[in-house]
């Protein structure tokens, strides 16, 4: 019964470092603007790859950067929706900005791309979203906020690695934060490409 037991563990020790260095395997570490992406990210015990990096732009001027992680790749928008398992976005701010006023764009970004119901669905999360931003007051550059999705918890927003709220229930409130990026009319189509993995330009490979 012990040898059953150890080579049970043993088993299980050798698949959680298979999944990570497949992981480790799927896309390599980029840097943006001085904001490194690390290739392999860990959300609920549960190894994430890099699906891509971007730079969100304004005009001509750089406003933060975001980072897409899923248990695996994906590049369309129906794919990430779809990937299993816990996500996370990662944004690293590159200017000083108005958090309300970056409360408001992505509210209204998730309104213009997600579906009525699916929005309608979203809105406690939104409202939640919209008074943390609001208490922030400001976000300057170097802030970092990440928004993680884990299955049966609920989404959970972190503030400089500080989770900010009680986990948002609704699984309709995550899906609609991804389409400000991922959605038919994106925050940013450049970003949203490079969220993909497509735009091999948004990124510089790190070594």
């Amino acid at each position: 019964m012990i040898h059953r037991l150890i080579l049970a563990a043993a088993l299980s020790l050798g698949s959680l470092n298979l999944a990570h260095a497949q992981a480790a395997a799927a896309a390599p570490a980029v840097e943006l603007a001085g904001v490194k992406y690390e290739s392999t990210e860990t959300v609920a015990n549960t190894p994430l790859v890099l699906n891509g990096a971007g730079i969100r732009y304004k005009a001509i001027f750089k406003v933060y950067t975001a980072g897409l992680y899923l248990t695996k790749k994906a590049n369309t928008p129906e794919a990430i929706l779809a990937t299993p398992g816990p996500k996370r976005v990662h944004i690293v701010m590159l200017r000083d900005i108005n958090a309300s006023e970056l409360g408001k764009l992505f509210t209204r970004g998730m309104e213009e791309n997600a579906p009525r119901e699916e929005f309608s669905r979203s809105i406690p999360g939104t409202l939640a979203l919209s008074d943390l931003f609001f208490e922030k007051k400001k976000l300057v550059a170097g802030d970092a906020f990440s928004v993680d999705w884990i299955p049966g918890t609920g989404t959970i927003i972190m503030i400089n690695g500080k989770a900010s709220t009680a986990p948002i229930k609704e699984p309709e409130f995550f899906t609609a934060l991804l389409r400000i990026w991922l959605g038919k009319s994106p925050a940013d189509s450049t970003l949203k490409d490079a969220l993909m993995g497509k735009d091999p330009k948004a990124a510089r490979t790190s070594n």
